[in-house]
């Protein structure tokens, strides 16, 4: 009786360490955000500043006009939602999200063919040599900002390799890019990458490249590419700069600019991020079990804007996959259907973007450039482009339509994008030309359109 009694005292004592440390640890966490979200506040205001900004004076959304009819007010008093229970954001700008189509289309799109002096471009030299940079220019300056010259240098170590990975299906390294931080050593940024080999491969292999928060990976997609000989890497971009607006005087960003304020031209976090998978590229072009001319790059959400991002400006990335990428990614910014380049342009997600995106807020129709360019600038490699039926944030018909627009670039440069006007049924995959759409019956996410993809690709890998 004595040994039960004092079992579950243990038992019990442990469970109240168990849940003291646990209250502990949220709490440390919401200081932590809170802290976040304090420094970003300041930086966005600041930048705002910089940049002559001023905010319009905005009614209450109870008492704004132009809130959309039928709105639902949230119980707990944050905003409104539609019938459906979608989310109704009022930007800072007094734009509210829109999901009625018959809303959505009043825009007029640049042309990728067209050069800024009105002249037409009608062949490859005139876009490669005039009509692209021109496009190059506008993302640099506009809208990502740019690289600067003065990057650190990089040194890529191999820290451990497990040879028993996927039941020794797969050899697993772990790599770690060390970035020289002697010009500005509170800022600590490095690349860190997991790479999975397939194990029974006998010459160098394809390689998919994946941005995310973290280098933990997804067991499927692992198994999926690894059963057909290729290799998967997953990069964490959160090791290279933080996500938010606190740690632009950190990170990369901030090791460079020794932690001042940016400048109008200044880099995001997106292009920050591509900046550290094109370092990676630089390492996976050096192992010899890579085959240096079939590397891609996938991201999904945020991501996928970053892997479009990284395709636009690194030609050396082989194939583009980018999934559920909304505003910022696939979907076409002039077009206002769910997220939109008001939010982007807004507190929670500015730090993405050069300062000098910011002036479009509220502006959209002066906003030089449109996501169709940005596919352009893939052009002639393959990109493959997905959404998802239940994902209206991110916009699936206004990536669709996208995709329509970039074509001509495409087809200019001898290759086939897509030749059709109408958003395809749920699954079914637009994937014989070299720029590829899929919307999966679903939400958010990029797991079903993985299977797909490689059939896409094997194409071009094999």
């Amino acid at each position: 009786m004595r040994s039960y009694i004092k079992t579950g005292l243990c038992i019990l004592a442990s469970f109240v360490v168990n849940s003291t440390l646990a209250q502990v640890a949220t709490k440390q966490a919401a200081q932590e955000k809170a802290k976040t979200d304090s420094l970003t506040k300041v930086n966005y205001q600041e930048t705002l500043q910089s940049l002559g900004i001023k905010l319009p004076v905005l009614p209450s959304m109870a008492d704004d006009p132009n809130r959309p009819k039928n709105s639902i007010p949230v119980n707990n008093g944050s905003g409104y939602t539609d019938a459906h229970g979608q989310s109704l954001h009022r930007s800072q700008w007094g734009t509210w999200v829109n999901y009625d189509e018959d809303k959505a289309n009043d825009y007029i799109l640049p042309d990728p063919l067209v050069l800024k002096n009105g002249k037409p471009v009608t062949n490859a030299k005139t876009w490669w040599q005039q009509r692209r940079p021109e496009i190059v220019n506008d993302y640099e300056t506009e809208v990502f900002g740019r690289v600067p010259k003065n990057t650190p240098k990089v040194t890529f170590e191999v820290s451990d390799i497990d040879k028993t990975a996927l039941d020794g299906n797969a050899i697993k390294k772990t790599i770690t890019g060390h970035i020289d931080n002697s010009a500005y050593p509170i800022a600590k940024p490095q690349i860190n990458v997991v790479l999975y080999l397939p194990a029974k491969a006998t010459g160098p292999v394809p390689l998919m490249v994946i941005a995310s928060s973290n280098t933990k990976g997804n067991n499927e997609t692992i198994k999926l590419l690894i059963s057909n000989g290729w290799a998967i890497a997953y990069f964490d971009t959160n090791a290279v700069q933080a996500d938010n607006g606190a740690g632009l005087s950190e990170g990369i960003i901030g090791l460079v600019n020794h932690g001042k304020l940016r400048g109008p031209e200044d880099w995001g976090v997106l292009r920050a991020w591509s900046w550290g998978l094109s370092k990676a590229l630089d390492y996976f072009e050096t192992d010899k079990t890579i085959n240096p001319k079939q590397i891609g790059i996938e991201g999904h959400s945020r991501w996928g804007k970053t892997a479009l991002l990284a395709g636009a400006m690194d030609p050396r990335w082989a194939i583009v996959f980018a999934s559920c990428s909304g505003s910022g990614g696939a979907s076409l910014e002039k077009r206002n259907f769910g997220e939109n380049l008001d939010l982007i342009a807004a507190e929670g997600e500015y730090h993405w973007m050069a300062p000098n995106f910011i002036k479009y807020g509220g502006n959209w129709k002066a906003f030089p450039v449109d996501a169709h360019e940005m596919m352009a600038l893939i052009a002639p490699r393959p990109l493959f482009i997905t959404g998802g039926t239940q994902d209206t944030w991110a916009d699936p018909l206004g990536e669709f339509k996208a995709c329509v627009a970039a074509t001509p670039v495409y087809t200019l440069l001898g290759k086939t994008g897509i030749t059709i006007k109408e958003l395809p049924a749920p699954d079914v995959a637009l994937i014989n030309g070299d720029l590829a759409f899929r919307e999966h019956a679903g939400g958010h996410t990029d797991s079903p359109d993985w299977p797909v993809f490689v059939d896409f690709a094997k194409k071009y890998f094999k």
